[in-house]
């Protein structure tokens, strides 16, 4: 009885065959996709806006740099852009360190 008991265990555990080796990386992939659309592309997205922003940058622009300031653009050529933070104070930014930028401010609206 004890030998037939074991050969059926030894004949099932051995039936049983391993999956196919695609099988093992699909949980891999999965991951890798779930990390594309979670992470990397959104943040593509937010590089791609920050970009057209920068480029798109204007006398007139408030913006708001790295290091905290804010200020109006007064100029702006290929690579830096001069910012008035005060009356009479200007300084010159680097123009990929601008962090924000918002339109010129036209007239209150009405509701203020």
């Amino acid at each position: 009885m004890n030998e037939t008991v074991l050969d059926l265990l030894a004949a099932a555990g051995t039936a049983g065959q391993a999956p196919p080796a695609w099988m093992q990386f699909l949980p891999l992939v999965a991951m890798g996709v779930i990390f594309w659309f979670l992470i990397l592309r959104p943040q593509m997205k937010r590089q791609k806006e920050h970009r057209e922003k920068v480029s798109a940058l204007k006398k007139g622009d408030e913006v708001l740099t790295g290091g905290g300031l804010v200020g109006k653009v007064v100029r702006v050529d290929e690579n830096y852009a001069d910012i008035e933070i005060a009356q009479g104070v200007r300084v010159k930014a680097v123009k990929h360190t601008i962090t924000d930028v918002n339109p010129p401010k036209g007239a209150a609206p009405a509701n203020d």
